[in-house]
């Protein structure tokens, strides 16, 4: 099935089987500290260091708003750093997300989901510490990716009522 399945619980530990890329989004300037990458970090130290070292040599690399960086974390998982904000304080010229990237970010992205047969698990990238909106980034996860017939997994996190929600958007 391909589209967007919505549940809640932790992208960290994505549902179902077969290979997984689980995909979040960064700012570019470096900073790894705040919001999901703790998740990350908690889980596996290769993505953080992976970033900081393609951070660190970006003037040799393809690091910057709209770029990827696929690690493998398992023999089955993968992370994908998209590079999707633009520093991390909102300031003059809005809040840090910045939608064009995201949308550039997301097609690499797909085009590696499609060479490794991989599903694509993910929180709502963006719309945290980024400050974008679900209702922007939402068309463009069904553009390059549900349209491309990647199945893509939303998780919502925390769950007070300790029943999982379940529905999907084609």
């Amino acid at each position: 099935m391909s589209g967007i399945t919505y549940v809640r619980g932790d992208a960290t530990v994505p549902l179902g089987k077969g290979v997984k890329v689980i995909a979040h989004v960064s700012n570019d300037i470096g900073g790894w500290g705040k919001g999901f990458v703790l998740a990350l970090s908690r889980r596996w130290p290769e993505p953080e260091a992976a970033y900081r070292a393609w951070h660190r040599d970006r003037a040799k690399n393809d690091f910057g708003l709209g770029a990827a960086q696929f690690v493998q974390v398992g023999p089955y998982t993968w992370v994908a750093n998209l590079i999707g904000q633009r520093g991390t304080r909102t300031g003059s010229k809005g809040v840090p997300v910045r939608y064009e990237a995201i949308d550039t970010a997301l097609g690499l992205l797909a085009d590696k989901a499609l060479e490794l047969d991989a599903t694509v698990h993910m929180p709502r990238i963006g719309c945290g510490l980024a400050g974008g909106k679900w209702s922007r980034v939402e068309p463009l996860i069904t553009d390059r990716l549900v349209q491309r017939g990647i199945s893509v997994t939303v998780y919502d996190h925390g769950d007070r009522s300790g029943t999982e929600v379940r529905y999907s958007r084609v």
